[in-house]
């Protein structure tokens, strides 16, 4: 098997990924950069990358962070800032090592609550929109609820076999560097409010209306607070991966949100 395509940030390599359109529609348009949830990499955005390409005829970037994927292992255990640095300092740094000028950031779970903090906190002016699907500002009981019984299905359970075809030599240093940190007593305080004010571009945030990581109150804070245009859409049946779950219907409305904002 082939070595996975890297660029290199602060030393550290990363896969990362573009899916180039069938069709580019929007010559010079902003690419869009994919953030994964705390169990995700390039990989297990599935086809949603190159089908977000086709539909929107815009470039899309997707890389796995420090510990996931293909990329390099991350010392453990993680800081309970690790989001904080992760939207403040690497992501910035990783739209360098790529070459984007322009971007619409879309995150999910975790890779929302980055993208989020990025747009609030570093203001990069590449990035001209945000999409967030299923995005946490503050730690709740059924996140952590749901986070234990990942890992008794990791620990006890075949979760572990699951994600290591993803993940390879690094599958301990994703789970454990993610639910170790969510499960840890000083992250029951974790919040990031703070940087909502500071969001005046174009978001679009999505949350399922059955997710088992978070209540309704993540989507009702982050829509109050944020200075900018803001689309909200809680998806019907939806759980915590809506984009994989109601796939059409996701992509449908970030299209749409792109062709209005983007």
């Amino acid at each position: 098997m082939s070595p996975a395509p890297t660029i290199t940030v602060g030393g550290v390599n990363l896969e990362a990924v573009w899916f180039e359109p069938k069709e580019q529609i929007f010559n010079g348009a902003a690419d869009l950069v994919l953030l994964h949830e705390g169990l995700g990499c390039v990989a297990l955005w599935r086809d949603i990358p190159q089908s977000l390409a086709d539909r929107t005829g815009r470039r899309v970037f997707a890389y796995s962070r420090r510990g996931y994927g293909g990329s390099d292992p991350f010392e453990l255990p993680r800081p309970v800032n690790f989001m904080h640095h992760e939207g403040l300092q690497v992501l910035p740094s990783v739209l360098d090592a790529a070459g984007i000028n322009r971007c619409i950031l879309i995150g999910h779970s975790d890779g929302g609550s980055i993208a989020l903090i990025n747009a609030g906190g570093a203001r990069d002016p590449r990035v001209e929109a945000i999409v967030t699907i299923a995005a946490h500002v503050f730690n709740e009981q059924i996140c952590v609820d749901s986070i234990r019984a990942a890992k008794q299905a990791y620990d006890d359970g075949d979760l572990r076999a699951r994600l290591l075809k993803y993940h390879g030599d690094n599958v301990d240093c994703a789970f454990r560097g993610w639910n170790d940190v969510w499960l840890a007593p000083d992250f029951w305080h974790w919040n990031i409010e703070e940087f909502l004010a500071g969001i005046r571009i174009p978001l679009l945030a999505m949350q399922g209306e059955a997710d088992e990581y978070g209540t309704k109150a993540q989507l009702e804070t982050i829509t109050g607070g944020v200075s900018g245009i803001v689309d909200s859409w809680i998806i019907p049946g939806a759980k915590h991966s809506p984009h994989l779950q109601a796939s059409d219907a996701v992509l449908d409305r970030i299209a749409a949100f792109l062709k209005t904002h983007g």
